[in-house]
């Protein structure tokens, strides 16, 4: 860029900066960078790439600020290049996604440590900064302090955001302690066919909520004279809705017995959190949860969410897809032990470290190093099961990896309508997938990956898989629109080239 247009930049930044009433050290902050950096970008005195400026732009929420790029982010994979090295595990996704819906339960100063920083989050924050809430990065960009105000302004709510994450459908249980009346948009998220939310009215139901949804809009109603008299039975063991069960019986003033509950990673991460926020909870990590509730919460609260089992067995399945060896640091292992156990059956080659503590305290990790491994198809299908079974979003994964092995294997997706037909996607690299129905698909491998140009699926894990595979593929293959995959990942390609991937983001000028 010209001098001339580094100055105009500037000026714009500026401005909308001065518009959304920031300093220039709140800005900075935003973008994990430094103040006198921020100070020379508005000055024109500092080189500004397009990706600096979508991410000020988002920054601020400006779309004058946008206007230096056009159109999705896409991804120009170099494949068919063997990894090496360490890597970490990011903090859980879908824990921080469900902390921020729980900061609403407390009046006080919530600073959450090491949120991933992925759309996901992003999306939550629009709508929390819509209703009132403060939120700010501190600590150089990695933590997240959250402020909640006397009373939250559901009116002014964020519906474009709202609409793009599912985890708005956690904003029930806490609101509806807090006001009589509300409203929020549907949920939104990944396309993974029809999901209902009658399990979660199930289980709300018992503590007065009612919902009539009309035109888009959930129309919420709260009788607070309800209150769960006998335990509260989910219909469904999903993770959302026994979160959100959990964050109405948080202030409910009794104890709350909650059975057939999840207790999957994000869950319990929840219920740690929960206790931190002095609410005592009997049983976690079981299917029975006895929370004894307190009316008002009002405490200064500092946390440190468990690092992401999925984001681990996404990089496990990028070493063993690309015939690599390399080490996955910290590991929550306690969430990953059914799948290690397919993959050693199936031969992957690896080896772990003694356990330790992550910084909540409670969750165990280990480091895992994988190598080059001759894989042999399982006997039995692939096929998620509630924890401790093998997860549901690691399912994908093998898609990939059976690819990549001796032999044909079953994968039963039973739990989404049509997420397995994004699986055959990988035909288009030289897969051999097989639909058999819209949950169960024959893999028939090994595979001679090719490279290839498409779009990327419009599921998170799916997205990931397809983009492991053209790390697999010798040649330069093309993945275009990875908004999906920046909803789950934090800075995904980025940290696989740190470890010998080439993964170059790029737009459409």
């Amino acid at each position: 860029m010209s001098d001339d247009y580094l100055v105009r930049i500037g000026k714009l930044i500026r401005d909308a900066r001065q518009h959304r009433g920031w300093t220039q050290s709140q800005l900075a902050e935003a973008l994990a960078t430094s103040q006198s950096a921020v100070n020379r970008i508005e000055r024109g005195n500092q080189n500004i790439s397009l990706e600096m400026i979508a991410r000020i732009g988002e920054a601020l929420d400006s779309e004058i600020v946008s206007l230096g790029y056009a159109g999705p982010m896409h991804l120009r994979v170099v494949g068919g290049r063997r990894l090496s090295g360490s890597i970490d595990v990011k903090t859980s996704k879908n824990a921080c996604v469900a902390l921020l819906c729980a900061s609403l339960l407390n009046k006080g100063r919530t600073v959450l440590r090491r949120v991933a920083r992925i759309e996901e989050v992003y999306r939550l924050l629009e709508v929390l900064n819509s209703i009132g809430v403060r939120t700010r990065w501190i600590n150089e960009g990695t933590d997240l302090e959250i402020v909640p105000p006397t009373r939250l302004d559901l009116d002014a709510i964020d519906a474009d955001a709202a609409r793009r994450t599912r985890s708005i459908i956690m904003f029930l249980g806490p609101l509806l302690h807090r006001m009589d009346r509300f409203k929020l948009p549907y949920a939104g998220g990944c396309d993974l066919g029809t999901r209902t939310i009658e399990p979660h009215m199930i289980a709300l139901r018992r503590f007065g909520l009612e919902i009539a949804a009309t035109e888009g809009i959930y129309h919420a109603q709260v009788d607070h004279s309800v209150t769960p008299g006998r335990p509260i039975v989910l219909t469904e063991r999903g993770d959302t809705v026994t979160e959100n069960a959990l964050l109405a019986a948080a202030r409910h003033d009794g104890t709350t017995v909650i059975r057939n509950a999840s207790s999957n990673y994000m869950v319990q991460d929840l219920c740690f959190f929960l206790e931190a926020l002095g609410i005592r909870i009997d049983g976690i990590g079981t299917t029975t949860l006895t929370v004894h509730g307190v009316p008002h919460i009002d405490v200064d609260v500092d946390y440190s969410p468990s690092e992401d089992p999925v984001e681990a067995m996404s990089l496990l399945a990028a070493a063993v897809v690309t015939e690599s060896q390399l080490t996955i640091r910290r590991v929550p292992i306690e969430f990953l032990e059914i799948e290690l156990a397919v993959l050693e059956e199936m031969g992957v080659d690896c080896d772990r470290t003694t356990e330790y503590a992550a910084d909540n305290g409670r969750t165990r990790l280990v480091d895992l190093t994988v190598r080059p491994s001759k894989l042999e198809a399982p006997i039995d299908k692939i096929h998620p099961m509630p924890f401790p079974g093998l997860n549901i979003d690691n399912v994908p994964f093998f898609a990939a990896i059976a690819a990549s092995a001796q032999g044909q294997t079953l994968i039963h997706d039973w739990v989404y309508d049509n997420r397995a037909i994004y699986l055959t996607d990988l035909n288009r690299l030289g897969g051999r997938l097989q639909l058999l129905d819209p949950h169960r698909v024959l893999v028939e491998g090994p595979t001679r990956w090719r490279a290839a140009e498409m779009m990327c699926p419009p599921a998170l894990r799916p997205a990931v898989v397809v983009l492991l595979a053209m790390m697999a593929a010798e040649g330069t293959s093309v993945l275009r629109n990875v908004y999906v995959i920046n909803r789950g990942y934090e800075e995904l390609a980025e940290r696989l080239n740190s470890v010998g991937a080439q993964i170059e983001i790029f737009r459409d000028i």
